[in-house]
């Protein structure tokens, strides 16, 4: 079993605390921006393509280590522009 700290240390658990609640909000055009990154027609299609091989148990120790780095990245910028919401607020302007 891991400890409490090492468990608390995931690259998304480091991150939200980089952008803790207490600190100053994004200013709004860099939490427009954030709002605006999305997955590209090609990652979408890998995506996809590594999702059906998954539910077909076929993925290669390569393959799932790719979905992990989508994984990975999904979740970051899911606080991200969790953060930049936040910001912007209900409105889509500073709050």
């Amino acid at each position: 079993m891991g400890s409490p700290v090492a468990a608390s240390n995931t690259e998304t658990a480091i991150l939200d605390r980089l952008l803790a609640a207490g600190r100053k909000d994004l200013p709004a055009e860099a939490a427009r921006y954030l709002l605006d990154i999305d997955f590209g027609p090609a990652d979408r299609d890998r995506m996809n393509e590594l999702a059906a091989k998954a539910q077909e148990g076929k993925l290669s120790q390569e393959e799932a280590a790719e979905v992990e780095n989508y994984r990975h990245v999904s979740h970051l910028l899911a606080l991200l522009q969790s953060k930049a919401r936040k910001t912007l607020g209900p409105a889509g302007s500073p709050s």
